[in-house]
Formats: structure tokens, sequence, C-alpha cells
């Protein structure tokens, strides 16, 4: 008789060792919290305000669980934006440089480990996906980024952004068939 064991599970966000200090967490978390910023706020400098503000918000929850940390930064990060968004739509033109482009800020890409050529197509595959992600809703472009990018399971996305787990659900939905109909069109 053969015995059957079971399909193997991937990891959830509950199964991964929670870490040791806030400073710690805040180490791990550093960089996709600053690709999450930079994909809503569009410029470098802006998100890296806001995710540094959150970082220092967070140092206030120090006597918080370790397993409330992440729902809490991804929702502190992400009102911070929203924040961002908004007083720069407030915002008067004359006020801009006249130096300054009127478009976004080109993205620094410093990273000298692929080569040209697999670099090129990185960058271009990057673009056309922060070009999609900028073209969705606010909401759909958050549920896509903290469910699918930043891998969050859907209770702490539906908690960094003040909804239920349904909501979400249907945001990333419509998030993906936006976004697979907006990268078809330019292939």
């Amino acid at each position: 008789m053969l015995v059957s064991s079971p399909l193997p599970t991937l990891p959830t966000e509950a199964d991964a060792t929670l870490p040791v200090s806030l400073d710690a967490f805040l180490a791990g978390i550093g960089p996709r919290a600053f690709r999450f910023a930079e994909a809503g706020l569009r410029q470098r400098d802006d998100a890296l305000d806001a995710v540094q503000d959150s970082m220092l918000r967070m140092l206030s929850y120090r006597d918080k669980p370790a397993a409330e940390w992440a729902p809490l930064f991804w929702s502190i990060l992400r009102r911070r934006v929203v924040d961002l968004q908004r007083r720069r739509g407030f915002r008067l033109r004359f006020w801009r440089s006249s130096d300054a482009p009127a478009g976004d800020h080109d993205i620094d890409w410093a990273d000298s480990a692929p080569g040209p050529a697999q670099a090129h197509e990185q960058r271009d595959q990057y673009n056309r996906l922060v070009a999609a992600l900028r073209q969705l809703p606010a909401r759909q472009r958050e549920a896509f980024t903290l469910r699918v990018l930043q891998q969050l399971d859907g209770a702490t996305t539906a908690r960094a952004m003040g909804c239920s787990e349904g909501a979400v659900k249907t945001h990333l939905s419509r998030a993906r068939v936006a976004l697979q109909q907006h990268l078809e069109i330019e292939l």
C-alpha cells in the first residue's frame, strides 16, 4: 500500500521567524518599503523621506508584539505615501524650479552586478511594470504591491490598507487584469 505524503506548502508570513528586535525588523524591511514608496510617489527623494518618517514613527510602537510590526509598518508607510501624494497635488506649479523638468525623475540604476544586456532588459521590464502600476487606481496599486511584490498575506494586507480581505481580493483581481492588458498591449 502506498502512503501519500501531503503536498509541501509554501511558508507563510506567520511561519517565518519573528525579528528579535525592532531594529532588525526595520533593517530587513527597508529595501522593500523603499520600492513600495517609490512606486507610489515616483520620486526617489520623496520615497526615502516617506520610509524614514515611517521608520521613525515605528519606534514609538517598540512595545507592541513583533507579530504586529509588519501590518503596522505597512499601514504607516501607506498613509505617509498618501499624505505626500495629496500634498504634491496642492503645490503650486510656479514654486517648481525652472531647472527641474516637469516629468518624473529617472531612477538611479547603479547596480553593477548584471551585464549590460541583462541590466537593460531588467530596466525595461521594471519600467514597463512601474508605468503599468502608475496607471492603476491607488487602491489597486497598493493591493498589488503589498500582496504580490511584498508577498504579504491577505490578512496583513487588509490590515495595512484598512479594509477587508474581500476588498483586497477585489482590488488585486482588478489590478491583475488591468496590468495584464496594459503589458500585453506594450509587447
